[in-house]
């Protein structure tokens, strides 16, 4: 099996559209939420959410790329585009086919898919769609449009795991790569869900907080008083790579993924299995892929979106596997970026990258009132973010349909 190393970032999120100013912002604690500005919510249950800021495509993307493609696919490449101009590859003096990309979305073209039905719902019955209507709302279309960017014919899909659509496309990417069918993978995920069907179905299903009058604070992961995830948007890419291919080319080394893996709970539509055993199982198995012992974990970006069940059933698969390690700390960045859906756990993963490099937790903010059924022998990082050597660092990713994929990275050495 090959090594895997992670040699460029890229990111476009609800604290920043660079890396480093997400970065610094996740560090500082900075709260992404503000009123939603992309559509009119004054007759919805939430008028909140975390929206990308001054998001300008046309830094990366030409007039043409722009018109053809939905706004989640224009984070997409731009994410791409700096984590390629960060890693330093050369493509042009490289064959195209040891290139591949794959992307992760979980619902894809969504304000294209809306505005476009809309439009013909309020029409006379004509269907006088636009002719990009269909290349622009499919899922798979991100990987492909950042493929023909860069002329890569690689391997080229996207994966559809709902809210751990991020992890299982760079576990993907991961395998693809150890098992030598790549040289290198641009992988991540994006998502532009931030709209009035999107919004309003999962208002409907009470998944959202309705905390209007405090949105600044309303994700709030662990807290006695959380009701429910704050909507997010934005992309976060990753150029993984053969560490021979990278060490042959000179290139810096973020960190090594060394672990991942994927299991189902096969349980229930949008409830976690109560005794999380799938996430004990997907936990267990990339622990034995990276060669390390529950004691060698130092930190966990959790999925911790702010629900009331969700967070619980979580930490009682990680107490559960990771009892007696009291080196542990966890923090939940989704306090900060909100809930970012199928992007989530590529932006996840980049804060654990950065947080193995600087030695850094970010901090899980808005705690107000602990929630008492937490159990208090484990290490939350809460309010402010704390120094600490990490060697590896776990992140976990859900989603509806009982999806459950966890990543493991390693200080590079």
């Amino acid at each position: 099996m090959k090594r895997v190393v992670i040699t460029g970032l890229g990111a476009v999120t609800p604290l920043g559209n660079n890396v480093e100013d997400f970065w610094q912002n996740s560090i500082n604690g900075v709260s992404g939420a503000g009123l939603i500005k992309q559509f009119d919510t004054e007759k919805f249950k939430v008028h909140f959410a975390c929206e990308v800021k001054g998001f300008d495509p046309k830094v990366h993307l030409t007039h043409n790329e722009i018109k053809k493609s939905d706004l989640f696919s224009q984070y997409a490449m731009y994410s791409s585009a700096e984590a390629i101009k960060d890693s330093g590859l050369d493509l042009e003096n490289m064959d195209p086919f040891d290139t591949g990309v794959i992307w992760g979305t979980g619902q894809g073209g969504m304000q294209t898919f809306e505005s476009e039905v809309m439009e013909f719902a309020h029409g006379e019955g004509v269907p006088r769609f636009n002719p990009f209507f269909v290349p622009k709302f499919i899922a798979n279309m991100a990987s492909g449009m950042i493929s023909m960017k860069y002329g890569l014919r690689g391997i080229n899909y996207t994966t559809v795991s709902a809210c751990a659509t991020g992890n299982t496309a760079l576990m993907d990417a991961f395998n693809y790569i150890r098992l030598g069918k790549a040289k290198v993978i641009i992988s991540g995920g994006s998502e532009a869900a931030i709209t009035p069907a999107s919004v309003g179905g999962f208002s409907i299903m009470k998944a959202m907080s309705t905390r209007n009058d405090d949105f600044a604070t309303a994700s709030r992961p662990y807290d006695a008083d959380r009701d429910g995830f704050v909507m997010g948007e934005g992309s976060g890419a990753l150029v993984l790579e053969d560490y021979d291919h990278a060490k042959a080319r000179g290139a810096k080394i973020y960190a090594e993924l060394v672990g991942a893996a994927m299991t189902a709970d096969a349980y229930h539509m949008t409830a976690p299995h109560p005794e999380g055993v799938g996430a004990i199982k997907a936990m267990q198995i990339a622990l034995k892929e990276a060669g390390a012992n529950v004691d060698d974990i130092d930190y966990i970006n959790p999925h911790a979106t702010s629900t009331p069940l969700g967070d619980l059933v979580e930490l009682t698969a990680i107490t559960s596997l990771f009892k007696g390690n009291k080196n542990l700390d966890i923090s939940a960045t989704k306090s900060m970026t909100g809930h970012l859906l199928g992007a989530a756990g590529a932006a996840e993963a980049i804060l654990c990258i950065k947080a193995i490099q600087n030695g850094i937790i970010p901090p899980t903010i808005n705690m107000q009132k602990v929630d008492e059924k937490i159990p208090r022998d484990i290490n939350i990082v809460f309010g402010e973010a704390k120094e600490k050597d990490i060697t590896f660092a776990l992140s976990n990713a859900f989603g509806f349909g009982g999806h459950n994929a966890t990543l493991i990275f390693k200080k590079f050495s």
